[in-house]
């Protein structure tokens, strides 16, 4: 397969807005210091996989659509009796996302997605851990146009974790700002 010369629309922008944005704002001295969006890992917990295991293969598809490539079985890493789980049990599904599939669905989740979400009041501003990395919690994925709402048997909830080269949160807080994320007041 030929490798193409398309460019997502949101690494045109970050390119020609956000990183000149940002060394304006925090006076970067290169612009290779400018931090970047450098990952995006989306997980799919169903806790229901211990009572039907085809409930994870449902949630793979479902992740597959959603973000544009296979994603991984995860695996009980350890027997939980009470739970009725089993060690080496499939229990949910997991993607990394990077370079121009990142960016495209860093365009899908904040243009499409969250505005479909019910009740949505903006993203937590709190989420970050303290190194530039923001997560945040989606409670029904059918948000997603890749996603037929009409063959959907089971709302499933996911993780979307946005890693960023950022070394504080402010840094990492200003550049998801500058890619439109609609953080609370």
């Amino acid at each position: 397969m030929a490798e193409t010369s398309y460019s997502p629309r949101l690494k045109a922008f970050y390119d020609d807005v956000v990183r000149q944005k940002m060394v304006e704002q925090f006076g970067y001295k290169n612009v290779m210091e400018v931090p970047t969006i450098d990952k995006i890992v989306i997980n799919m917990g169903v806790g229901e996989a211990t009572a039907d295991t085809k409930k994870v293969q449902n949630a793979a598809a479902d992740l597959a659509l959603i973000a544009g490539q296979k994603p991984v079985v995860t695996r009980a890493r350890k027997a939980i009796s009470n739970f009725r789980l089993r060690e080496n049990q499939p229990v949910g599904a997991k993607v990394t996302l990077r370079k121009a599939r990142m960016f495209e669905f860093v365009d899908r989740l904040v243009n499409i997605a969250l505005p479909r979400v019910r009740d949505f009041r903006g993203l937590n501003p709190k989420s970050f851990d303290g190194r530039g990395n923001y997560a945040l919690g989606i409670k029904e994925h059918i948000v997603f146009p890749e996603i037929n709402y009409d063959k959907v048997d089971q709302m499933w909830g996911m993780d979307i974790i946005v890693c960023t080269t950022a070394k504080t949160d402010d840094e990492a807080r200003a550049l998801l700002k500058a890619f439109n994320f609609p953080f609370r007041q």
